[in-house]
C-alpha cells in the first residue's frame, strides 16, 4: 500500500462537493480518499469507531455523514457486517495505469475483499479496460451465485424456503412451529396487486429499490424486487415502507441479502402483531446479546434436520 494518496483538483471541481457539501462533508470525504486503511483497489476495511476518533467526530455525526454519502452523495458504500468501505470513484481516478507491479497488487487486494458486491460497484467507473476486467473477474463469481439462488427459489415454486433457525435472532419466536409456508402469489402475471405499488406509491417504491440495489441484495434480480414490493399493499403493516426497510437493514446487518430472509422477517412480524415501527424498536430494544445453545438437532415442517449450534444473537446493540 501506498504511503500518499493523490486528490485531482478536479475535485474541488465537482458540482456536488461545490453546492451540496457542507465544511463537514467534504473533511469527511477527504479523509475517506486518504486515510491509512486506503487500498489500491478503493474496497478498505474501517470501523466507525477509527473514523470518530480520527476526525473528531461524535458517532451520531458520523453515522449521519455515513448516510448522506451512501443515500444523497451515492458515492461510497459500507457493509456494517464485515466493515468494508467502498468508494465508487476510486477507479476512474486512482486507476489509469497498469502494468505487472499495479496489477499484482489489485489481484492481491481483490481477493481479500469479504463482500464482492463491493468490487462490482466500484468496477463499473473504471475506464482502464486491463484493470476492469481483473475487478469483473472477480464479479463473475458473484453472478454464479445471485443466478443460483434464482434457479434454486424457482425450483420451490412459489414457496420461501428460508431457514428459521438463522432468524431466530431477529424475530419473536411465538409461532414457528406452526409457519410452513405459503405461496406468495398464486399467479403472478394475473395478480394485478403486482402492479399497484408502481402506480399507488411511486416514491416508497424508489426507496426499496434503491436500498436493494445499493445494498447488494442483487440488482438484476426484478423478480424478488417486484415479490417485495407487493408488500406494499398486500401485508397488514401500517407504515409498509418503514417495515419492509427495517427489515432490509437487518438483513444487511445479519449479512443475509436474499428475498427470502427479508419476508421471513416481515412474515413473521405480522405473525406476532408487530406493525408498526414503533413496536418493532420496543421489541429490539428489550434484546440483549446472549449465547445460545440450539439441540443437537430441530426437525421442520418440511422435515429436514438443522444441526444445532452456538449462535451470538447479533440484533441488540447494534451501532
Amino acid at each position: 500500500m501506498a504511503k500518499y494518496r493523490l486528490i485531482h483538483q478536479d475535485f474541488w471541481k465537482n458540482p456536488i462537493v461545490q453546492e451540496e457539501m457542507s465544511p463537514e462533508d467534504k473533511l469527511f470525504y477527504v479523509y475517506l480518499l486518504t486515510n491509512p486503511n486506503t487500498t489500491q483497489i478503493g474496497i478498505y476495511k474501517i470501523t466507525k469507531k477509527q473514523m470518530a476518533f480520527d476526525l473528531g467526530f461524535s458517532m451520531e455525526s458520523v453515522q449521519t455523514v455515513m448516510d448522506r454519502f451512501i443515500h444523497h452523495y451515492k458515492v461510497i458504500r459500507y457493509n456494517p457486517v464485515t466493515r468494508e468501505l467502498a468508494i465508487r470513484s476510486w477507479g476512474k481516478d486512482n486507476l489509469y495505469k497498469a502494468g505487472k507491479p499495479v496489477m499484482d497488487c489489485i489481484l492481491s487486494e481483490l481477493k481479500k475483499v469479504e463482500d464482492t458486491s463491493l468490487i462490482q460497484y466500484v468496477s463499473e467507473p473504471i475506464e482502464k479496460q486491463e484493470i476492469r476486467s481483473l475487478y469483473l473477474s472477480f464479479c463473475e463469481k458473484v453472478r454464479i451465485v445471485n443466478d443460483q439462488e434464482e434457479i434454486n427459489q424457482a425450483e420451490d415454486d412459489t414457496y420461501l424456503d428460508f431457514d428459521l433457525e438463522e432468524l431466530d435472532d431477529v424475530i419473536p419466536t411465538g409461532q414457528k412451529e406452526n409457519q410452513q409456508q405459503k405461496a406468495l402469489f398464486h399467479d403472478i402475471e394475473n395478480n394485478s396487486a403486482m402492479e399497484n405499488p408502481l402506480k399507488k406509491n411511486q416514491q416508497d417504491v424508489t426507496e426499496i429499490i434503491e436500498f436493494w440495489d445499493g445494498n447488494g441484495f442483487g440488482f438484476t434480480n426484478v423478480n424478488a424486487k417486484q415479490q417485495l414490493l407487493a408488500w406494499l399493499d398486500d401485508s397488514s403493516f401500517l407504515q409498509p415502507k418503514e417495515m419492509i426497510l427495517k427489515a432490509m437493514n437487518i438483513a444487511c446487518a445479519n449479512n443475509k441479502r436474499r428475498l427470502s430472509y427479508v419476508v421471513g422477517i416481515l412474515k413473521n412480524w405480522e405473525n406476532e402483531s408487530l406493525l408498526n415501527i414503533e413496536e418493532i424498536d420496543s421489541f429490539l430494544e428489550n434484546q440483549k446479546p446472549v449465547l445460545k445453545h440450539r439441540p443437537s438437532t430441530q426437525t421442520f415442517p418440511a422435515g429436514r434436520a438443522i444441526p444445532g449450534r452456538f449462535e451470538l444473537d447479533l440484533t441488540a446493540g447494534e451501532e
